[in-house]
């Protein structure tokens, strides 16, 4: 260490997966000028790679350490580290978060609190693990208008259709090999369900929109009812089949957002991440297409996303919110808008309630599978309304192509129709 660089002091609250990628990162590069020195958890009796008398186990004693230059928070508790993030914004200290449940939910307010008391919050490990998008976004495309930020969001649903693909696997076996090797959850939901994702697009959107979305206002379809026979169809059209997480901007101008299972093909970058990586488009007006891919979960991984926030903090970087502050644009999240979707049940009688539900548009059923596939166009709101029938049900949905407005009749060829 230079011994002229003064010693930057972190309080870290949580050590698990991520919270231990960072501190053995540090341990790495003792020469970085940064130091770990106090650790607050919250189970006093769990086995850790450190000694007993390295932790505390109340957060709020690090909340008032003035010895403290930046906090660290890595829980996975939503609601306490909104409590504790927003706490310490208010005393105007500088923090970094890798919880995307929480930024996502309250990024408003977080971004409102930075303001009025000069603290500041970086949180580039809540999205894509290692990925440096929410940056990239923030300094290199504040000011250029983009077209769309899409891309896989989410490592462990990844995984699972990676599995599935390749060793033809079925959903029950991929996720439980994805589960033994750290990859997915015991409890999965969050991320087969697609919630995890749409986390991280409502982040991405504040940076590259200057919109601020409610979570629960975007649409999420996951991969939990996916079978063997989804991954076949996709292939007999060279295409796989990926979560993506998307936001587009409108031919109006507007942006809209949503999370669900989409056919890509080998034309677009998306079709070549596997397993646990993750990867990113960005449409950008003038600069064009840019794709970003790395590994996105893991604690090294992830890890290295809070080890670079606090080198930035260091260097006293702050988000900008450019396009908040200046070209915010409207959204368009449902209404009016339609895309064209692969739809599937196991019986051909539970796929005719699911489309007497959605009542798609230029359906057609696929050949060669006993009425139990079937593709068509439907609106989002369709979708919307039935997302929790569909779950319930077992139908799994994938969409096929963009989002786009749905066509307006003409008021003459309108008025000819009623007339006829």
């Amino acid at each position: 260490m230079n011994p002229e660089k003064p010693l930057l002091r972190i309080g870290m609250i949580g050590f698990g997966c991520v919270g231990q990628g960072f501190y053995d990162i540090l341990q790495r590069q003792p020469g970085l000028g940064l130091a770990v020195t106090r650790i607050a958890v919250k189970n006093s009796t769990k086995p850790r790679s450190l000694p007993a008398e390295r932790f505390s186990f109340h957060a709020d004693e690090l909340l008032a350490d003035p010895e403290l230059d930046v906090l660290v928070e890595v829980i996975d508790d939503a609601d306490e580290a909104f409590r504790l993030v927003s706490s310490a914004l208010r005393q105007g200290r500088r923090v970094v978060s890798a919880n995307k449940a929480m930024v996502a939910r309250h990024l408003a307010e977080l971004v409102a609190l930075q303001r009025q008391f000069s603290g500041t919050l970086l949180y580039e490990a809540a999205v894509c693990g290692s990925i440096p998008i929410i940056r990239t976004l923030d300094s290199y495309f504040s000011h250029e208008p983009l077209r769309s930020v899409s891309g896989i969001f989410n490592g462990s649903s990844n995984y699972v259709l990676t599995r599935m693909s390749e060793a033809g696997s079925g959903y029950a076996s991929a996720l439980a090999e994805a589960q033994a090797l750290g990859f997915a959850e015991t409890d999965p939901t969050l991320d087969m369900e697609g919630l995890d994702p749409r986390s991280k697009a409502v982040i991405l959107a504040a940076h590259a929109y200057g919109v601020f979305l409610n979570p629960t206002d975007v649409l999420n379809l996951g991969i939990a009812r996916i079978s063997a026979a989804d991954i076949a169809f996709a292939a007999t059209q060279g295409q796989k089949i990926k979560l993506v997480a998307g936001l587009y901007r409108l031919p109006n101008g507007r942006v809209t957002a949503l999370v669900c299972p989409q056919f890509v093909g080998p034309e677009s970058p998306l079709y070549a991440v596997e397993h646990e990586f993750n990867g990113v488009v960005i449409e950008a007006e003038y600069a064009g297409t840019q794709f970003l891919r790395g590994r996105g979960a893991g604690g090294l991984p992830t890890g290295s996303a809070v080890l670079a926030d606090v080198l930035a903090l260091q260097r006293g970087f702050r988000y900008g919110y450019a396009k908040q502050q200046s070209a915010r644009a409207e959204t368009q999240l449902l209404e009016g808008l339609e895309v064209d979707i692969y739809v599937r049940h196991e019986s051909a009688a539970g796929l005719r309630k699911a489309l007497g539900w959605l009542a798609p548009s230029a359906q057609r059923e696929n050949p060669n599978t006993s009425g139990t596939q079937a593709t068509g166009t439907v609106g989002l709101e369709a979708l919307w309304r039935c997302r929790a029938a569909l779950r319930e049900a077992g139908v799994f949905v994938a969409r096929l192509d963009e989002v786009r407005p749905i066509p307006q009749v003409p008021v003459e060829a309108e008025a000819a129709y009623v007339l006829a």
